[in-house]
């Protein structure tokens, strides 16, 4: 500027500019670097003409009676004049107003402007643009602490720190309220208490105008209101205004342009539009408002520095102060303030994708909704609840952010319940969503507990037939699979699916949904081929339902993939998973959660195919994905670095791989706490681990376990009984047989009870106990193990079945020490036949049986 030219000084009201031109003339002044500083408040054309004429009289001897003759005498001066000058337009409000008054700057000359507006006519060639922003935290609490310091006050620093932080750091609310609270001698917390108390205006929290500090001369509000008018003013007229109002109960911090832009804030706009002059003078446009012109009152709104309009960022596109946002809140009629929330809560429902493909979007729209139900709690619950915030917590749900759903639907069901009461629809459907959030933060059994207390209300509410209702049936079926009965589950979900199937129809997507459940768990309780032909009719049915890219159509199609591996066929499940991400990609979007669960169970399938380097450098590049987009403590963040360290465990890097299963289970202690599934997983998986090379410690290590899982899941759960049935290996294989026997002797027990007789694990849990019974010295008791389970091979897998085969040889070779001799070798003979026949006469096992025989024979 010392070589000549321009400045403008732009910002918001309340920003500082004019404090920081004086501050800039004042300096100038007093170095002597200017011969003359003329002063002119530029808040309109007229004061503009009368401060250039009244310094054109002073310099240049103009007539003051013709003002507009010496406004031109002064400026035809400043161009001819060696005398160095500095001329400062103060809140200049129209750049039309300067038309014709812009003074040509000559060297060792200079103009400095201060201005609300961004118009792109203010700047150019030597017009040098200054953004004149908020102060920062630290600008802030400094110049509170040194306001509070210079009337011998003090305050907590964090009180302090709050307050600049409640008043957006904005420069003359931070001034005002400082005055304000010298002026009553209150301290922060006070002022912050007030501020917070909905009753009270802006107005009524700064001083009178006698007791204006810095020579002030309006209040915040008063300052914006005056912006806003201007705003309106300017095409497409009356429109600023309604766009601000709608943008007051939105998010602060970015709001998409989408939603201001949506039907229902075009409606609103027309409806509320400003008639600054007759209908007919419009040029020549409609009163309906349309998307373009919604984005040009934004551009008009961020010239007057009212909102910063940044359309290259659209998921964020307008930033509003929060006092801006808070004054204009407060010029609102109760019942247009009423009608503001509902058209921003309409246009956020509208601005919602169908699939949350974009992450970053639907982060902007939960934090908008937040906002809005902050501004407006009770108007979104009438006479129902608004379908936005249903599409909040479940645009949590979906994106895996568990504890945050968890929290979120418990504070929507207290609202429900006080709006609309225990019994309506949707408080019991809260209820349902939140009983499902449990589930999914692995608290199971509280999940059960809360749809158990639901079931009895729906079916008393809704009737036992009601969507609704077999909604919760159906969830409750599927949690005693979670809790460890497979079986069970099974059996209740296919008793279910055809009350939805004479209820809903085939074609109904609940029963598309049941159906997806069940065959999930007639996998999981150990019929894998049975899970494969399940998941492959289902997706055939979603698929003429509901098309190949519908959501529930592409779940379907994860299923079918794994358990394509599940049952043995892993490089089909790898064709599977590859095909799936590539249309997941397209459909939902990188960054959603079912994208990256199915590429982590692509790598998770390559290593199970035996391509393990490809797996490890899949599973490393998906978890920079999951820590990028759900973040370090989430729990399928976990479970793949879990995933990672076992990869490379089975590529041989013992220590490595223990040394990261350690840090996922410090990790994971901190997030998920000592009880949760995931965590017993977890050490049960690193138990085995460390048997490598310390068989003693993972044995120590996995008793503790067994006591834990029976504390926390009980003794009944499934995986407290697969644990166990490790356990009791490990004690057999270090010696400790009756410690083997005892355990597998409850084990057996357990599994009969839970999963029943002919369950795979009840049988090799029968085996294994017989076997440590015969090297305990309990011959007797052995035999009578193993020929229960030999009856239960033969009724379960057949005679043919090579374990059928392997069990009876075991049991014959007892019997034949033990047992009736004669019995014994007519048996055993016929053994041998039936592996002849089966397995043929090179069979390890053949062989073994005819030299048994052929032993016992010679002995005699």
């Amino acid at each position: 500027m010392f070589a000549g030219g321009t400045a403008v000084l732009t910002g918001a009201a309340g920003t500082g500019k004019t404090q920081l031109a004086a501050r800039y003339a004042r300096t100038v002044q007093q170095s002597k670097t200017v011969d003359l500083l003329v002063w002119v408040t530029a808040s309109s054309r007229e004061t503009i003409v009368t401060g250039y004429a009244q310094t054109g009289t002073d310099v240049s001897g103009a007539d003051p009676s013709d003002p507009a003759q010496a406004a031109t005498r002064f400026l035809t001066w400043t161009q001819t004049t060696d005398r160095r000058w500095l001329i400062v337009l103060d809140d200049l409000a129209d750049p039309a107003d300067l038309q014709g008054m812009w003074p040509v700057a000559q060297p060792g000359c200079w103009m400095l402007i201060t201005t609300r507006r961004r118009d792109a006519a203010l700047f150019g060639r030597k017009r040098r643009r200054v953004d004149v922003g908020l102060f920062t935290p630290a600008e802030a609490t400094g110049y509170l602490a040194a306001k509070l310091a210079a009337q011998d006050r003090s305050d907590h620093p964090d009180q302090i720190a709050g307050l600049a932080a409640d008043l957006g750091h904005l420069p003359l609310a931070l001034s005002q309220a400082a005055a304000y609270l010298l002026d009553l001698h209150l301290d922060c917390a006070g002022y912050r208490t007030r501020l917070a108390d909905r009753r009270r205006v802006l107005a009524d929290l700064a001083p009178d105008n006698s007791g204006m500090p810095d020579d002030q001369q309006a209040t915040v509000a008063a300052s914006w209101s005056l912006s806003t008018e201007h705003a309106d003013r300017l095409r497409p007229r009356g429109l600023a205004r309604p766009l601000l109002q709608l943008a007051s109960m939105l998010d602060p911090n970015g709001i998409p342009a989408t939603v201001l832009t949506s039907p229902p804030a075009l409606a609103y706009l027309t409806e509320h539009r400003t008639l600054w002059e007759s209908p007919d003078a419009l040029d020549g446009h409609s009163l309906a408002a349309s998307a373009e012109d919604a984005a040009d009152a934004l551009r008009c709104l961020h010239r007057l520095s009212l909102v910063d309009h940044t359309p290259n960022t659209p998921h964020q596109a307008l930033r509003v102060h929060n006092l801006v946002q808070r004054a204009t809140r407060e010029t609102l009629p109760r019942d247009q303030h009423d009608a503001v929330a509902r058209s921003c809560a309409a246009a956020l429902y509208s601005a919602w994708p169908q699939i949350d493909r974009d992450t970053s979007l639907t982060h902007t729209l939960r934090a908008n909704v937040d906002a809005l139900t902050g501004h407006a709690p009770g108007v979104l619950w009438q006479p129902e609840g608004h379908p936005v915030l249903f599409r909040t917590g479940d645009s949590l749900t979906a994106s895996g952010l568990v504890d945050a759903a968890h929290a979120y639907w418990e504070g929507l069901l207290s609202s429900s319940r006080r709006h609309l009461g225990p019994d309506h629809p949707h408080t019991l459907g809260i209820r349902q969503r939140l009983a499902n959030a449990k589930a999914d933060s692995g608290d199971v059994g509280g999940a059960i507990s809360a749809a158990v207390e639901l079931l009895d209300d729906k079916v008393r509410v809704l009737g036992p037939d009601h969507s609704g209702t077999l909604t919760t049936r159906m969830a409750l079926a599927a949690w005693r699979g979670e809790s460890g009965d497979a079986a069970g589950a099974v059996t209740a979900l296919g008793e279910l699916l055809e009350v939805f199937l004479r209820v809903l129809g085939p074609d109904h997507r609940a029963t598309l949904a049941i159906r997806v459940v069940l065959a999930r768990w007639r996998g999981e309780s150990g019929d894998a081929d049975g899970a494969v032909r399940a998941f492959a009719e289902v997706l055939a049915d979603s698929l003429r339902v509901m098309g190949a890219d519908h959501p529930d159509t592409l779940t379907a199609r994860q299923h079918l993939a794994r358990w394509q591996g599940e049952s043995g066929n892993e490089d089909e499940a790898v064709s599977l998973f590859t095909d799936l991400v590539d249309d997941l990609l397209r459909v939902l979007g990188p960054d959603h959660p079912s994208t990256l669960a199915a590429r982590a169970n692509l790598a998770y399938w390559r290593g199970q195919a035996g391509d393990l380097d490809l797996a490890v450098t899949a599973y490393t590049e998906v978890l920079g994905d999951f820590l990028r987009v759900l973040g370090p403590d989430h729990p399928s963040t976990l479970n793949a670095r879990a995933n990672l360290a076992h990869r490379r465990w089975e590529a041989g890097d013992v220590d490595g791989a223990v040394t990261a299963y350690t840090e996922v289970l410090d990790h994971s202690l901190r997030v998920l706490g000592p009880d949760h599934p995931d965590i017993l997983t977890y050490r049960s998986m690193l138990a085995h681990w460390q048997r490598e090379s310390d068989a003693e410690g993972a044995l120590a290590a996995l008793t503790h376990l067994v006591d834990d899982m029976l504390r926390v899941l009980g003794p009944d759960d499934v995986r407290t009984l697969e644990v166990r049935s490790s356990l009791g290996r490990w004690q057999g294989e270090s010696g400790d047989v009756d410690g083997a026997v005892i355990t597998y002797t409850v084990l057996v027990d357990g599994f009969l009870r839970i999963v029943g007789p002919d369950d795979v694990r009840t049988l090799e849990a029968r085996a294994a106990l017989g076997r440590y019974q015969l090297e305990s010295g309990d011959a007797d008791e052995a035999v009578v193990t193993l020929t229960e389970n030999v009856d239960a091979l033969l009724r379960v897998l057949g005679p043919d079945d090579v374990t059928t085969l392997e069990a009876r040889t075991a049991l014959g070779r007892w019997q034949l020490e033990l047992g009736d001799a004669d019995e014994a070798v007519i048996a055993f003979t016929e053994l041998v036949d039936d592996l002849l026949r089966v397995l043929g006469p090179a069979h390890p096992l053949t062989l073994d049986a005819k030299m048994i025989l052929a032993q016992w024979r010679a002995s005699e």
